[in-house]
């Protein structure tokens, strides 16, 4: 599916993962609408092509407006990317005592019911569309982590909910295939994202050894490079693709 002369909705847009993949879709000639919090947003860069929408993802009224600011563009909304994401770290039991139950269901709230519901409300504007060849109207990425499938201590929520958008994948991609639209979820490893901010050099250069190669942490334009080419091609759908340089996270 061609980029150019489509809409596209990235949440969690105003940095990181979400602000890496508006800006190469921008690049490639679609019209961003980067959704975000209010106060993310203050804080992003501008982005040539890239109109920044302030919603809560876990909001259904917020989100239908972004999706509405997108398909009242004057370009049909063919791209999805899923970038929001929270991931306060708690163990089931520590020394300040049972994981706290409303940390819990934020998480959840934000990275799975957050994904589903944009899925869900962008999927109904998108199968409104004049499909393309081989009836295709558009493409759905959601972000899962490697935590989904080898969660660390201290990630007990966080690997909960990013288990559970590598679980829609493909039962998401089987529901909208008669509506012409793609599934598609990326499950990056240790990236270079404003959430590793406050860990120190040292810790940073732990955490990039432990990756079999390259030897480093990710990039979020590495990121970005894999979600064009999954809209580009057209023939993947219902699949979670690693992108970690190998790595299978240790218990810490």
């Amino acid at each position: 599916m061609q980029i150019q002369g489509t809409a596209a909705i990235v949440t969690g847009g105003a940095s990181g993962l979400g602000a890496a993949t508006a800006k190469a879709l921008a690049a490639k000639g679609a019209r961003v609408f980067a959704v975000d919090l209010e106060a993310s947003i203050a804080k992003a860069e501008p982005s040539d092509g890239v109109t920044f929408v302030t919603a809560d993802v876990t909001d259904a009224d917020q989100v239908q407006r972004a999706v509405d600011t997108a398909t009242d563009s004057g370009s049909p909304l063919r791209i999805v990317v899923n970038c929001a994401g929270i991931a306060p770290p708690s163990r089931i039991l520590s020394k300040k005592g049972p994981h706290d139950l409303d940390l819990f269901r934020k998480v959840i709230e934000v990275n799975l019911v957050g994904t589903f519901n944009v899925m869900t409300l962008a999927a109904q504007a998108i199968a409104a569309t004049e499909p393309l060849d081989d009836d295709q109207r558009g493409v759905i990425i959601n972000t899962a982590s490697v935590a989904a499938f080898e969660g660390q201590i201290g990630q007990i929520a966080y690997s909960a909910s990013k288990s559970g958008v590598a679980g829609m994948t493909i039962p998401a991609a089987r529901d909208l295939a008669s509506h012409g639209i793609r599934v598609m979820t990326i499950a990056p490893g240790i990236v270079e994202t404003p959430m590793m901010a406050g860990i120190t050099e040292e810790f940073r250069q732990g955490l990039a050894a432990s990756v079999p190669f390259p030897k480093r942490l990710g990039r979020p334009d590495e990121y970005a490079r894999l979600a064009l080419n999954i809209v580009e091609h057209d023939y993947l759908n219902g699949e979670v693709i690693r992108l970690d340089g190998a790595l299978r996270m240790a218990p810490r």
